[in-house]
């Protein structure tokens, strides 16, 4: 029996191990925050930023942003259709409502036409999330965002390695998220970092992720407002600081997975899409996605059957929010419905061998013969 393919894992090195076994067994008492503080300083510096905030993940990132712009109930805040949950997940935790729109064919994320369409009085935010390392119209929806005077968030948790014409995913925003999940190109497990260029927003969040102490209160244990708990811990970071030691490498690395993908699907490249890379970007490629044209009846639970039955993971593409029934259990936009019926994502762990990426191609091939 071949061995399983499995959709993702880390790549977890001896000097990742070095470092949490060091955190592990000296990382205590005054020595407590060290590699979380080096973690985020070498975030800032790769990302370009000023701020930095490690966290829980990203979810607790996006949470303490929108908390501490001051969105709550009343309030809309717009991201696309096909998203992962957590993107969406503080809107409501802050009673916020959120505004779904659908997404480009061609991208996977927010159309800025159709987000313009939805801005309202009560808009107050708009999350762009860069999707599968996808990169949103990030020109177009801060100058949308500009001109409404409406912040733009980069949920950048699916996109570090993603460039958009010289500048990183998730440093452009009002502010950035980024998730350190176990499946993504950098991992500490669990985990994720809150990143900004605005001094006073930094400061509110810093606040925030303290349960509400701020750094200058001089009273101990004195909380100035009521805050949160999303804290990454000094082991997670120091995990953290060998990845992001070996960034370049682990980036290059999934980038060179999908364009080996490209070359052996080429045969079927006017059927099947894969992530795009526009002129001027660099695709981060955490999850190469393949989205068959609507004329091959390929479909995602045949793609799933097949692959099981070949002994390999793939993921489907994200159900558009609006279709749980949190929701209200619509039909989902257009695009977003679409889509996700015919796509899925494909197998891209650090490292995946040609033989094992050309076992998934045969997979896809054999669907689209059988």
């Amino acid at each position: 029996m071949r061995s399983r393919i499995h959709y993702t894992k880390p790549s977890i090195t001896e000097l990742e191990v070095g470092y949490a076994t060091d955190a592990a067994r000296n990382g205590w008492g005054e020595h407590c925050y060290d590699y979380i503080h080096r973690f985020e300083a070498m975030f800032r510096e790769h990302l370009g930023v000023k701020h930095a905030i490690a966290t829980s993940g990203c979810t607790g990132a996006l949470h303490m942003g929108l908390a501490a712009l001051g969105i709550g109930p009343g309030d809309e805040v717009i991201l696309a259709d096909s998203n992962w949950i957590a993107s969406v997940s503080s809107v409501v935790h802050l009673g916020a409502t959120p505004v779904f729109v659908d997404i480009l064919p061609d991208s996977w994320c927010l159309d800025p036409a159709l987000v313009e369409a939805a801005i309202t009085p009560r808009t107050k935010a708009i999350i762009a999330v860069h999707l599968y390392g996808n990169l949103c119209e990030l020109d177009r929806l801060l100058a949308l965002g500009a001109l409404h005077g409406i912040p733009v968030i980069e949920d950048a948790a699916e996109a570090i390695g993603s460039i958009w014409h010289g500048r990183r995913a998730g440093s452009m925003g009002t502010f950035g998220a980024f998730s350190f999940h176990g499946t993504k190109t950098l991992t500490t497990g669990e985990g994720g970092m809150f990143v900004t260029n605005d001094d006073v927003l930094y400061e509110a969040v810093l606040t925030l992720s303290n349960h509400g102490r701020a750094r200058n209160q001089k009273q101990q244990f004195w909380p100035d407002v009521v805050g949160f708990k999303y804290k990454m811990s000094n082991v997670q970071a120091a995990i953290g600081c060998g990845q992001i030691e070996r960034i370049d490498a682990l980036c290059e690395r999934k980038h060179a997975i999908l364009d080996h993908y490209r070359s052996l699907l080429a045969p079927w490249a006017d059927v099947i899409d894969l992530n795009p890379e526009p002129e001027g970007t660099v695709n981060g490629a955490w999850m190469p996605t393949a989205v068959f044209a609507s004329r091959t009846g390929v479909t995602r639970e045949r793609l799933q059957q097949a692959f099981a039955g070949d002994g390999i993971d793939a993921r489907v593409f994200f159900h558009p929010l609006s279709s749980l029934p949190m929701f209200g259990s619509n039909q989902g936009a257009a695009n977003a419905s679409d889509i996700a019926a015919r796509a899925i994502n494909l197998p891209s762990y650090h490292d995946m061998t040609d033989e094992e990426q050309a076992r998934v191609v045969d997979v896809i091939r054999k669907t689209l013969h059988g």
